[in-house]
């Protein structure tokens, strides 16, 4: 097996100072991404965005949190984040959020970024279950999840407000069983 982080479209790595740039240029951008990751922010000085990589550049992934960098292996580009929140020891269970920036959607990048991650938290680090909040309007990301063989589990209505409504927060769930007999070669196609 190649490295547990690289797959065959992208490889995971820490976040770098250098990425602020990265960040910077997706700041500027407003978009539906910025919806589709949670709220519309004020826009960040470069300073600010810089000592942000700063800080998440010296992350050590405490209690299995963690923010990946997605890079293309094609050109080394970044390309967007997957970061693992909530995770839960005792039960066995973690989220994510995903991120990409818009003119690499739809490559595959965050659907293998995501079955890295699962590959990882499933056979290193012994969880057995992961989680997915996804807004009732990101339609991309409903399929991406349908088409990883998630379950939608629940949906908790009126929990987003954006563009002057509200909106459900889906939550969609997938066993390590699951996992394994959905993607047999441990994630990578």
């Amino acid at each position: 097996m190649d490295h547990i982080f690289v797959g065959k479209l992208v490889r995971l790595r820490a976040v770098e100072i250098a990425d602020w740039e990265f960040y910077y240029q997706l700041n500027q951008m407003t978009t539906d991404l910025d919806r589709r990751d949670y709220e519309i922010v004020f826009p960040q000085s470069k300073e600010a965005i810089r000592a942000w990589a700063e800080e998440q550049s010296k992350a050590k992934g405490d209690r299995d949190e963690f923010r990946f960098q997605i890079e293309a292996l094609s050109s080394g580009a970044s390309v967007g984040s997957l970061n693992t929140h909530t995770a839960d020891h005792r039960v066995g269970s973690f989220m994510y959020g995903l991120s990409i920036a818009p003119d690499h959607q739809r490559k595959g990048y965050g659907s293998e970024a995501i079955r890295l991650v699962m590959r990882y938290f499933f056979q290193e680090k012994r969880y057995q279950k992961v989680s997915a909040e996804v807004y009732s309007f990101n339609e991309p990301s409903i399929r991406l999840h349908d088409h990883l063989g998630f379950t939608l589990e629940g949906r908790l209505r009126r929990m987003v407000y954006t563009g002057g409504q509200f909106y459900d927060a889906l939550i969609y769930g997938m066993l390590r069983e699951e996992f394994e007999q959905r993607w047999p070669n441990a994630g990578i196609e």
